[in-house]
C-alpha cells in the first residue's frame, strides 16, 4: 500500500522558521535553540506528511516537537502543515535522523522519541537500511532523559518483533509496554496519516513503548 501523492504546496508560502536544514542545526539541539524558549523536547523520526507534528504541537503546547525527515518533499509538506497553523512549538528538519541522533542530540536531553511506521525494507538484503538498528536504539537510550519514552509503531509484525528483540539485547530500556488502539474513529484520533489508512483498511497495527530507567 504505497503513499498517496502529496498536495501541492503554495510556492508563495514562507516555510521559515518551520523548515530547517540538518547542516544548519545547532550542536546540541535543544528546545531553546529551536524555538527560543526552554521546554521538554520530543523528536519524531520520519515525519512523513506531518500529521503527528501538527496534532501534537496543538495538544501539548508546553512541549517542543521536532520532526526529522530525510525526504525533502515530505519535509516541506510537514513544515507547511506547521506553517498553516502558525505553530510556535513545532519544527521540521530535512536531514538524516540517524545521523542527527548520533551527532546533534545531547545525552539525557529528550523527553520522548516517536518512530511511527518506518520503512520496513522488505528484502532481507535491504534490512540493514532499517532505522531500528543497534546503533540507533543505543543512541535513543543515550538521548532520553530518565523516565523518557520511546514510542514504536509498525504494521509489520516481523519488524515489530525484531525491534523488541533488538532493544532488549542492546539497551536497558524498560518494555515493551503495550499501547492500545484508541476507540475513537475521529480524524484527530489518528497519530499519523499512515495509521489512518491502516485502520480504515482494518490492517493490524503493532504498538509499544519503552522507558528509560
Amino acid at each position: 500500500m504505497g503513499r498517496r501523492a502529496l498536495r501541492r504546496i503554495d510556492p508563495a508560502l514562507d516555510l521559515t522558521p518551520w523548515l530547517l536544514a540538518e547542516d544548519a542545526l545547532p550542536m546540541p539541539v535543544t528546545a531553546e535553540s529551536l524555538v527560543g524558549w526552554a521546554a521538554p523536547l520530543e523528536v519524531e523520526v520520519g515525519s512523513g506528511k506531518g500529521l503527528f507534528l501538527a496534532h501534537a504541537t496543538q495538544a501539548v503546547p508546553e512541549h517542543v516537537f521536532v520532526g526529522l525527515e530525510i525526504a525533502g518533499r515530505y519535509a516541506r509538506h510537514a513544515a507547511a502543515g506547521l506553517a498553516a497553523i502558525s505553530s510556535r512549538n513545532g519544527r521540521v528538519v530535512h536531514g538524516d535522523g540517524v545521523r542527527i541522533f548520533r551527532e546533534r542530540l545531547a545525552h539525557a536531553s529528550i523527553e520522548a522519541v516517536h518512530v511511527y511506521f518506518p520503512d520496513p525494507w522488505w528484502k532481507q538484503r535491504h534490512r540493514k537500511r532499517r532505522v531500528m538498528q543497534a546503533d540507533f536504539v543505543r543512541d535513543v537510550q543515550r538521548v532520553l532523559r530518565p523516565g523518557g519514552v520511546l514510542h514504536f509503531w509498525t504494521d509489520v509484525e516481523e519488524y515489530f518483533q525484531a525491534t523488541i528483540a533488538l532493544i532488549g539485547h542492546h539497551t536497558q530500556l524498560r518494555g515493551p509496554i503495550p499501547e492500545p488502539e484508541r476507540a475513537s474513529e475521529h480524524d484527530m484520533d489518528y497519530r499519523t496519516h499512515f495509521e489512518r489508512r491502516m485502520r480504515q483498511h482494518a490492517v493490524p497495527v503493532f504498538r509499544c513503548r519503552f522507558e528509560r530507567p
